[in-house]
């Protein structure tokens, strides 16, 4: 085999596990360990929320007043925004299992199909998850004319799909501030455990050194250290509740009564202006809560909610109430570290403490880290990102992926953001800015899902929208006011990942329609006849193109230069559809192309945009089976006419070698057949040239397959054609603005698509095909 040797399981993977009741010891499991992938960034905020939110815009006075305003703030937005939103309501819109924006945007692009892609097929709406949403379309009122708004205008299917984006782009730009924010939050405890004259310079080279080691092990994976992160957290989130505890029954038992919110009111009288501009240094105390939804697909809902109620959530209170019961008693600090986390830590605790939030805030970053690279992943999957190098660093779980370029860019942006500012309050009103956009656009979409999924209200819908958003809405205000100190680097970072995501989406776009315009008419194809005009060599021709219907471009401009072609064509094209996985027996689409004595195949292997492309799969043996299967098991007597050659309904759907319980295996003479195999009839054949080392490929078929002669001729071609090798024919376009196009057209494709083009990795599946027996054909595409 010509592939890599299998690094990962997903082929095992079946969404019925996902369906079963599981017992309380797998849901307990799954909430311990999602305390270290979920919770790590969530749990450290108390290391910065304080600080930046007394940073300059209020003052700590003798009344309290604003140290109780806050933590009121702190209490009703913790229970507010993850509690109630998240918890109680957006865990519920998952995408069988997956969450996240794209989860969303998944969903309603299957509910209104406004996927931009024109690659869609009847036979998609058949998939297993496709389906399995237990969410019926309406077809009637307010949601269906909804849909029919948004399928109708291409305008609105664009705007959708940049709100998702820029969602994503926000959570990229959190991947650059989260671990600049994290580790400086923990390592500024050195100010009250070193010399005063010592401690500005060591904190910001201990803070990038421990984000140096941090980016540096991420091409090792998380699974080899995974297992210290739940026990981190805990002990982190035990520390910090004892400690609030502790300064609660010391200093003020009666700081509960702060969380009425009465004084919420007063700190806004008060503080005016001022007030609302700190809001943005308060919003850090939700950092990390769309992870929640985000991770959702390593775990489980009831998991990730007893998580957060049980443990996360009052953990965290009690550590908010315990700095605030200590700076009520404490109007003046002594020293330069004014309002912050280890002020309010006792003193024999704070060397032991200080080590325990320094791996916490290595825990938390890495969430995130791991994150943006799930994200990249699946923006890569629907055509929105140029394509990446993706290494899987676990042989067991799917989603623990490293991209070598997005983690050195993200090492060199946050390390810039960290010498560049210096302090936590500007990474702080940076990272609030980029949190709560993503908040928003979450919310946006899911009073979308609420009509068109769920079939909902339209009134339910905005109360949702209204009641979050006019909360986030505030937020944002505050955040954004803080523009020119510090909130401007998520915005230019957003700024330059949306502009890539959208020439690269906009190139493809482009590219594939010229595609769909160019295509071959099946009457040019009828009419080169059953040897297409050529000579059929021995051999499989298999021939990439994005088309899942016609005959593409390449394939005329191969044969009108070549004077030879193999005896049996495929023509493959490997196609992402808007759920999270594709099933095995559901993975490929096989129909022919002209009549059976042409011998021309249409293979189209589907994935979801959580799946792993090719990385466990013998894809030769993959491929070459589910054509044999479709040839097996296709009607006797059927030759097919001119009006549904090219039909996809006439596709049959195929599964992976390992899912063909019943139907016909491939065996190789190097490989050992096993006993319950013998009872199996063989297609076997005679070598006519021993002399040439050749692999003896049989085809291993049930003793009563009801075959007509045809369907076994064929297959015996078929066979000998895997025996003679495969050739892989690859497209390698050059896409250029046509003539009279506008100048911003020309830049957009002959500059940015172009040089994006140029630098993104080969399809993970070109480069796995050997080298001696890939040809590429070049062509240029004028669009």
């Amino acid at each position: 085999m010509f592939l890599r040797r299998p690094v990962m399981d997903i082929e095992g993977w079946s969404p019925d596990r996902a369906i079963k009741k599981e017992s309380w010891r797998t849901v307990l499991t799954l909430a311990y360990q999602s305390l270290g992938v979920v919770y790590g960034d969530l749990s450290t905020s108390p290391l910065y929320v304080y600080k930046s939110t007394f940073a300059e815009d209020i003052q700590h006075s003798e009344t309290n007043e604003e140290i109780y305003g806050v933590l009121s703030f702190v209490f009703w937005t913790l229970t507010l925004i993850p509690l109630l939103k998240y918890v109680f309501i957006v865990l519920r819109a998952d995408d069988n299992g997956e969450g996240g924006t794209f989860a969303l945007y998944s969903l309603l692009c299957r509910h209104a199909r406004v996927s931009t892609l024109p690659n869609g097929q009847l036979a998609d709406e058949e998939l297993y998850e496709y389906k399995k949403d237990g969410i019926a379309s309406g077809n009637r009122g307010f949601s269906s004319r909804l849909r029919s708004t948004l399928e109708k205008h291409r305008v609105l299917q664009r705007m959708l799909l940049t709100l998702a984006l820029i969602g994503t782009c926000m959570v990229i730009g959190d991947g650059v501030l989260t671990p600049a924010i994290s580790v400086f939050s923990a390592v500024s405890g050195l100010e009250l455990v070193v010399s005063k004259h010592h401690h500005q310079y060591i904190e910001v080279p201990v803070a990038c050194i421990i984000l140096l080691f941090l980016f540096y092990l991420q091409h090792y994976g998380t699974h080899r250290v995974g297992f210290l992160f739940a026990p981190v957290v805990i002990t982190w989130l035990f520390c910090i509740s004892a400690i609030g505890v502790y300064n609660i029954f010391h200093w003020n038992p009666h700081v509960y009564k702060a969380l009425s919110p009465y004084y919420m009111y007063k700190f806004l009288k008060k503080t005016q202006r001022g007030g609302w501009m700190s809001l943005g240094g308060i919003l850090l105390c939700i950092t990390g809560s769309e992870a929640m939804f985000a991770d959702l697909g390593h775990f489980s809902q009831l998991s990730i909610k007893i998580a957060f109620s049980f443990v996360v959530y009052p953990s965290l209170i009690l550590a908010y109430m315990g700095q605030a019961a200590y700076l009520s008693r404490h109007h003046i600090i002594e020293s330069d570290y004014q309002i912050g986390f280890y002020v309010s830590v006792p003193e024999k605790l704070r060397w032991p403490v200080l080590a325990i939030a320094i791996l916490a805030a290595v825990v938390g970053s890495q969430a995130i880290i791991t994150g943006t690279f799930s994200i990249i992943k699946q923006c890569c999957a629907l055509g929105c990102f140029p394509r990446v190098k993706i290494i899987h660093t676990s042989s067991k779980i799917c989603g623990q992926i490293y991209i070598p370029e997005i983690n050195w860019t993200l090492m060199l942006l946050c390390l810039a953001v960290t010498i560049g500012f210096r302090d936590t309050k500007h990474i702080s009103n940076a990272s609030g800015l980029a949190v709560i956009t993503v908040m928003l656009v979450t919310t946006c979409l899911m009073s979308l899902v609420i009509v068109l999924c769920w079939n909902r209200s339209v009134l339910l819908a905005i109360c949702f929208i209204f009641f979050f958003g006019s909360v986030e809405a505030l937020y944002f205000s505050a955040s954004l006011i803080k523009f020119l100190e510090g909130a401007w680097v998520p915005v230019a970072l957003s700024f330059i990942f949306l502009i890539v995501m959208h020439i690269w989406h906009y190139g493809t776009l482009k590219k594939y329609e010229f595609d769909v315009q160019n295509k071959v008419s099946i009457n040019w194809l009828l009419g080169l006849g059953p040897n297409l005009g050529i000579v059929r060599v021995r051999g499989i021709g298999l021939i990439h193109t994005e088309l899942v219907s016609g005959v593409p471009a390449i394939f005329s401009h191969f044969v009108t230069n070549l004077p030879a072609f193999h005896q049996v064509l495929v023509l493959f094209c490997i196609k992402y559809v808007p759920v999270p996985h594709v099933r095995p027996e559901e993975r490929f689409l096989v129909g022919r192309v002209g009549p059976k004595e042409y011998r021309v195949y249409r293979c189209i292997a589907r994935y979801g945009y959580r799946d792993s492309l090719m990385d466990d799969v013998e894809f030769e043996k993959d491929l070459v089976s589910s054509i044999a299967e479709f040839i097996r098991s296709e009607q006797p007597g059927s030759r097919g006419s001119l009006s549904d050659l090219e039909n996809e309904e006439k596709m049959a759907v195929i599964g992976t070698t390992s899912t063909h319980a019943k139907g016909l295996k491939i065996w190789d003479d190097d490989e050992d057949v096993f006993s319950e195999e013998q009872s199996t009839t063989e297609l076997t054949e005679i070598i006519t040239s021993p002399e040439i080392p050749r692999k003896r490929v049989r085809f291993l078929v049930p003793e009563s397959p009801q075959m007509d002669r045809e369907a076994r001729i064929e297959l015996q071609e078929l066979m000998e054609a895997r025996e003679a090798g495969m050739a892989f024919i690859l497209g390698h376009c050059y896409v250029k603005a046509k003539t009279g196009s506008s100048l911003f057209k020309r830049m957009v494709i002959n500059v940015g698509y172009d040089f994006l083009r140029r630098n993104s990795r080969a399809p993970t599946y070109a480069s796995s095909f050997p080298r001696a027996s890939t040809l590429e054909v070049g062509m240029i595409y004028h669009v």
